[in-house]
């Protein structure tokens, strides 16, 4: 057994749970100590100032350089009382991970004296480098200016020391160069039309939030089993490895009793989380072995995908804190469940009121179907764009396969809400509603019934699916930024609310009364985009074969869905509302495809180093012990006994010596073919290549490297094994 390994395994038999002495507060005693929330506000501003920032925050009202001076002097009174000794704006880069350079409170006066500053302008503004993060050619390299911008609505916060002062990154230009200015942007959008609809139905609706709960899958690994890994370390997920003989199939891991190591790491990172505002709700055993989940209580789209963020990284933190590496990789393992982060969406009026919710008379879940449709006809409408959101490497290992919801990207409803929608679209009077009657619409079919939260069951294969009061969008890789697909969404159904409006105020110009535009409209947009709706397997071949007769795109290729971003129709649609310009998209497009082909890059080379400097040689080892076997017999039998006890291991030696040979061929060619592709002029040309010439190789040379797995002695085979990774609790 190579050292490495061997160390590895003996640390997991010296491994105990740590004894950590947690506190007996309530989380509702310390959650949100971290955070410059509205309570710390209320006690270091002002009251003028206080609301002055609220009302931006609300209205995104400017704030002028006293207000900000004044925000500034209280949040570093703040900071500095609870510790902080530096500040850093916090912002998303095209990564999908998130970034930050520290500065000092402390100055130093000419007179040499020191002081702690930190102003208005200091909070509003910065400018990091810009020339190292992805920008897609908005900026060359030799352009290093960048600015960093405060995001008042999502609260400052402390973590290591630090405040921490959450921004969009923009270049000096002013494009986006990170993920949360269109979002902001599309939170703009969507709350602008979806306003809009809401006061056909009440007029003191003056603003529409979106909401969002995510659901976070990750892996636990122990430390030493990672760091005997090179394919963990470097790529996130195992590159090789022969499946256990036990993983997943006897489903007794799912919803199981949390192991005691593990459990005590979550309570540890759930404490960290709650003094970061960031409401952990719930923890379960996931379906694969050493795979977890837990999920975020709802809140407004933008402060949940910082806090889905931020958690990640705690839960990176903490993971080493007790000997676990946490893997937010897809497709880690192969053959058993990958990992997502289910986004839960929903909208949610100033008035208080769940748009996604079903109504408990008529004319409320008129309102209820009217967004529901919407929602519907938007996601048939740009179901490329939702599936170009979810783009990488990683994600396409997982999309397809064991719990993942497939390519192909349709809503699910349920059989009673798919019954009603059939039959508003099947029978509708011109009479529906009488003067006399505002709150009963009678129909053909009857008043419209009560719809009950979940009111049917849930569609695991669906990418797209109505749980009860939201969208749960399914296909959202865990390592992803959520903003990718929030920014999608939302633009999309900001787009179709407007086309609702228009169409609405169009029949009301010939017309026909209010409620009866609105049901006249509903009714058209179902027919519209019925076939976007199924409520069965979506694993199923014959779900592939049905979605291409419905004219509904499977887009298996990467690179086609990449440039979805940049389509022509894309482009309109996203420059309509403001959210992204043509050249932001394609400075996305650009960065998109150049992080899909260094991943691969990396991943090849990773593949080769591991194969020929750790695999081959531990090989060729135990096939020179089995010659010496085989020698031995030769001096000791006569030629029928060697023939009938030397045969089967004279056949083992030549299988292994032909598996290696056709390894190191295999390894050599995806070196040449890896260069070839690297030369190309464009980095889409790289791409085509590395999918098309390089990939095909991963699954070839693992192939044989797993058979060997299996015949090779354990003692001598140098990396740890799926059932080591996988049960090390």
């Amino acid at each position: 057994m190579s050292e490495l390994r061997f160390t590895a395994l003996k640390k997991l038999l010296e491994r105990k749970t740590l004894n950590i002495e947690f506190s007996n507060e309530s989380p509702t005693s310390y959650f949100g100590q971290n955070v410059f929330n509205r309570e710390k506000m209320q006690k270091y501003l002002s009251k003028d100032i206080y609301n002055r920032l609220m009302n931006t925050i609300l209205t995104g009202a400017n704030l002028d350089r006293k207000v900000a001076d004044q925000i500034a002097a209280g949040m570093k009174s703040w900071a500095i009382e609870n510790g902080a000794t530096h500040y850093t704006h916090w912002f998303h880069p095209l990564t999908d991970s998130t970034a930050e350079k520290h500065d000092a409170f402390l100055e130093v006066s000419l007179d040499g004296s020191i002081f702690e500053n930190f102003d208005g302008s200091v909070l509003v503004q910065q400018e990091p480098d810009a020339s190292s993060l992805p920008s897609g050619g908005l900026r060359n390299t030799f352009e290093a200016r960048g600015y960093t911008a405060w995001d008042p609505s999502s609260p400052a916060f402390i973590t290591n020391k630090t405040l921490c002062i959450p921004t969009i990154f923009i270049s000096y230009n002013g494009e986006a160069l990170d993920y949360k200015t269109p979002l902001l942007r599309s939170l703009e959008a969507l709350d602008k039309h979806a306003t809009k609809i809401c006061q056909y139905f009440n007029k003191d609706v003056k603003k529409v939030f979106t909401t969002v709960g995510y659901e976070l899958e990750y892996f636990l690994i122990d430390d030493a089993l990672y760091n005997a890994r090179p394919d963990l370390i470097l790529t996130g997920r195992t590159l090789i490895g022969h499946g256990s003989a036990k993983d997943q199939q006897m489903q007794d891991h799912y919803f199981g009793a949390i192991p005691q190591r593990v459990e005590v790491f979550m309570q540890d990172f759930e404490i960290e989380a709650y003094k970061l505002g960031i409401p952990v709700k719930t923890r379960h055993n996931e379906v694969a072995p050493n795979q977890f989940e837990c999920s975020l209580i709802f809140e407004e789209a933008n402060l949940a995908a910082d806090h889905s963020l931020m958690l990640m990284e705690i839960i990176r933190k903490t993971a080493r804190k007790h000997n676990f590496r946490a893997l937010f990789h897809e497709k880690p393992f192969k053959d058993i469940n990958g990992s997502a982060k289910h986004t839960n969406w929903s909208m949610l009026t100033d008035t208080g009121v769940n748009l996604l919710k079903p109504g408990k008379n008529p004319m409320t879940n008129i309102q209820f179907l009217a967004f529901l449709v919407n929602t519907i006809k938007a996601v048939y409408d740009n179901a490329d764009l939702l599936r170009a959101s979810i783009v990488s490497p990683s994600n396409e290992l997982r999309l397809g396969g064991n719990e993942a919801p497939p390519t192909i990207i349709s809503v699910f409803l349920g059989e009673k809400l798919s019954k009603i929608l059939d039959e508003l679209e099947d029978r509708l009077p011109t009479d529906i509603l009488s003067p006399e009657e505002k709150t009963e619409i009678k129909l053909d079919i009857g008043k419209i019934p009560e719809i009950l939260l979940d009111n049917t069951d849930r569609n695991r294969t669906s990418p797209f699916a109505f749980t009860g009061n939201r969208f749960e969008f399914r296909a959202v890789g865990s390592s992803a930024n959520p903003s990718s697909s929030l920014i999608v969404i939302n633009t999309a159904i900001a787009e179709q609310l407007h086309k609702f409006y228009k169409d609405v105020e169009k029949l009301r110009k010939e017309g026909i009364k209010k409620d009866e535009a609105i049901l006249q409209t509903i009714r058209k947009i179902i027919k519209e985009s019925k076939k976007i709706r199924f409520e069965g397997n979506g694993y199923s071949q014959d779900w592939i074969k049905e979605a291409e007769k419905r004219g509904l795109k499977n887009i298996l290729d990467p690179l086609t869905a990449i440039h979805i971003y940049n389509s022509e129709k894309s482009i309109s649609l996203f420059e309509k509302h403001n959210v992204l310009s043509k050249n932001e998209l394609n400075a996305r497009v650009e960065v998109l495809t150049e992080k899909y082909k260094k991943n691969l890059q990396i991943e090849s080379r990773v593949l080769g180093d591991i194969v020929i400097n750790h695999i081959v040689p531990a090989v060729v080892k135990y096939q020179n012990i089995l010659l010496e076997n085989v020698k031995s017999f030769k001096s000791i039998l006569d030629e029928k006994e060697f023939n009938e006890i030397a045969s089967d291991r004279i056949q083992l030696i030549k299988d292994i010596s032909k598996s290696v040979s056709l390894i190191k061929k295999l390894v050599e060619k995806m070196r040449m073919d890896r260069k070839e592709a690297n030369n190309k002029n464009t980095c889409e040309e790289r791409l085509r290549m590395y999918i098309d010439n390089v990939l095909p190789y991963f699954e070839k040379v693992r192939y044989y490297v797993d058979r060997l797995e299996r015949v090779v002695d354990n003692e001598l085979w140098p990396l740890p094994k799926y059932r080591e990774l996988l049960y090390n609790h």
